[in-house]
């Protein structure tokens, strides 16, 4: 059986690049974090560091179980928590990862839900795209991830459970009217989203017939209204980012066919901790209120 403190070793070495950097952030000697890798080592039968010049680095080996090693621990310390915080949720914390605008629309009235019914539980929140935010889900660094996802997006890993909220259709952004039909606008310049978003958009314009000639990239919803309504360029944007924020001298229509999954994405089956299900409740009342 691996012993988790060896990994914990393992990680620190792996985040720091060196066994002088671990060391210190682990308060611990230079040759007892030598002592925990030769131990750990010997546990896995495999090689998991090498020397090159005066530092070290990780094996592929190495790399593969500090990958393992970083979710195992994330899951141990979110467990710790929970089980902190399972006497009635007069205490401890849930964490939510999001993406931009679910925390412009929804989700700040979830948190004065959640707040109203439980003022010890504590809500903090990071802002990331999907692909991020179900990493730092498996790892156990958040409790709740909410994401989206389209027809053609690649499934999700398996141990995540996902549970739908809503679907949010998307909309064509010009500078003039139009109809949300994509074949007529094959020779317009577009400005394009996350990796996800631009994914879908390099899709559904293959659909209809033709490659979209990308000129802006950016994450940003105001600065991609800005780029419209400047007249640089076609957009597609969902409904929540039109709902957080619409330019005065934009158009939109809705692209048929083009509708993204918006989830909330919980680690395992249930039962599932009391922060975690009270958080859940929060985020669907607060889409009663919102939509």
């Amino acid at each position: 059986m691996l012993d988790v403190v060896r990994l914990r070793v393992l990680l620190a070495v792996a985040r720091k690049g060196s066994l002088t950097a671990a060391a210190k952030e682990l308060h611990y000697s230079q040759p007892s974090i030598s002592h925990h890798l030769a131990r750990l080592e010997a546990e896995t039968g495999a090689r998991l560091v090498q020397r090159v010049g005066r530092g070290i680095r990780l094996t592929d080996a190495g790399r593969l179980l500090a990958e393992r090693a970083a979710e195992i621990i994330g899951r141990l310390d979110a467990t710790a928590e929970e089980l902190a915080a399972h006497v009635g949720l007069r205490s401890g914390r849930v964490r939510l990862a999001a993406f931009p605008s679910a925390l412009g629309t929804f989700i700040p009235k979830a948190a004065t839900v959640l707040g109203d019914a439980h003022p010890g539980l504590r809500l903090h929140l990071t802002e990331t795209e999907p692909p991020e935010a179900l990493r730092l889900l498996r790892a156990g660094r958040v409790d709740v991830a909410v994401v989206f996802r389209y027809d053609d997006t690649a499934p999700e890993d398996s141990g995540i459970t996902m549970i739908h909220l809503l679907d949010d259709p998307s909309y064509l952004v010009s500078r003039t009217p139009t109809d949300g039909e994509l074949a007529g606008h094959a020779q317009a310049s577009w400005i394009a989203g996350c990796d996800r978003c631009r994914s879908h958009l390099l899709d559904i314009c293959e659909k209809a017939g033709f490659e979209p000639r990308i000129s802006f990239t950016s994450d940003d919803i105001v600065a991609v209204q800005a780029l419209v309504a400047a007249g640089l360029g076609l957009t597609m944007l969902p409904g929540l980012a039109l709902l957080a924020h619409r330019h005065p001298d934009v158009e939109v229509a809705e692209v048929p066919g083009s509708t993204r999954h918006v989830f909330a994405a919980v680690y395992g089956d249930p039962p599932r901790p009391p922060a975690t299900d009270a958080l859940l409740e929060a985020l669907r009342e607060a889409l009663k209120e919102t939509l």
